[in-house]
């Protein structure tokens, strides 16, 4: 159906020649982004709604439990939150004034914008559900992890003094009806596709322009260039760029469509969606620079093996 809508609007309605790369691109982005949003508004409220369950007292209570299961519980909390990496912070600052151990807090901020409904919607839809599977494991894996070794590092001393500060969180319970959780969903779906429908319209019209306007020869060169340095390559690239994963997601899969490995485009992805420059300069208000430092290098050299990894088992993942 609505291949057939994305047909009615560009080749009847504008007249433009299915032949012609243009043609193509805008045929592209009509039908991409019109399934985008439609799973977007679906999904998010479906989340929105089960997440009116989700006890957040108690969810503060198991993230300063000790060892790997804090960052763990922080982790799939990140997972199931939809924020970019600049929309994490105050939540993030929120948590250390909550007296939540910081390498908790880090494991919550750096899963949050790499996992998320909307990301897991557009992934399954291109890339399937084993590498959406995959994908979702190994960012579970890099918030875990990574967050515990920040947490072992004892870097308490690089944060601002105010920010170490005890706030009293509220311990109420929010008692939802039926009503208010369905509400809850179409306002979830709302505020979140009122943030990120720019970003989705960019991504999108970007695989488009690569999909139609870019030859698979000039990728293939790129590869052969860069060779066993493509996943670190990729990381770097991602790094100063911002923009959330329902923008990136589209370029990733035009990417892999074009011969760039599957981890090579994932790891782009993921370092786009949890580091960027504009999280850099709001985490200052944060922390101090070193500690800027280190979390960004440990983040980034987590998702470089992430993608070495989701390379050496591409061919199992599209059996």
């Amino acid at each position: 159906m609505l291949l057939a809508i994305a047909d009615l609007i560009v080749y009847q309605w504008l007249g433009f020649d299915p032949a012609t790369r243009l043609g193509g691109a805008l045929h592209f982005f009509v039908y991409d982004t019109l399934k985008i949003f439609l799973l977007l508004a679906g999904m998010i409220f479906v989340i929105g709604f089960i997440r009116t369950w989700l006890p957040e007292h108690r969810l503060r209570r198991w993230m300063s439990a000790g060892g790997l299961w804090g960052n763990l519980v922080a982790a799939v909390f990140g997972a199931v939150t939809p924020f970019c990496s600049c929309s994490s912070i105050p939540i993030f600052i929120s948590l250390l004034k909550a007296q939540v151990p910081l390498g908790v807090t880090f494991s919550f901020l750096i899963t949050s914008p790499i996992i998320n409904e909307y990301l897991v919607v557009l992934m399954a839809g291109e890339f399937g559900l084993p590498v959406t599977v995959a994908y979702v494991a190994s960012g579970l894996f890099i918030g875990t992890v990574a967050g515990a070794i920040l947490g072992r590092m004892r870097l308490e001393g690089f944060l601002e003094k105010d920010m170490t500060e005890s706030a009293h969180a509220a311990n109420g319970v929010t008692e939802h009806t039926i009503v208010t959780r369905i509400r809850y969903g179409i306002d979830e779906a709302v505020s979140v596709i009122r943030q990120i429908w720019l970003w989705v319209l960019v991504g999108v019209a970007l695989g488009a322009f690569i999909h139609n306007y870019v030859p698979q020869e000039s990728i293939h060169r790129v590869m052969e260039a860069t060779g066993l340095f493509s996943v670190p390559i990729a990381t770097a690239l991602g790094v100063p760029m911002y923009g959330s994963c329902a923008a990136i997601v589209p370029v990733a899969v035009v990417l892999f469509e074009k011969g760039i490995p599957l981890g090579t485009a994932l790891a782009f992805m993921m370092a786009m969606a949890a580091l960027s420059l504009p999280e850099a300069v709001m985490l200052r208000r944060v922390m101090r620079l070193p500690l800027i430092g280190i979390y960004f290098a440990i983040t980034a050299a987590a998702i470089v093996l992430t993608g070495y990894l989701l390379n050496a088992l591409a061919g199992f993942l599209f059996l």
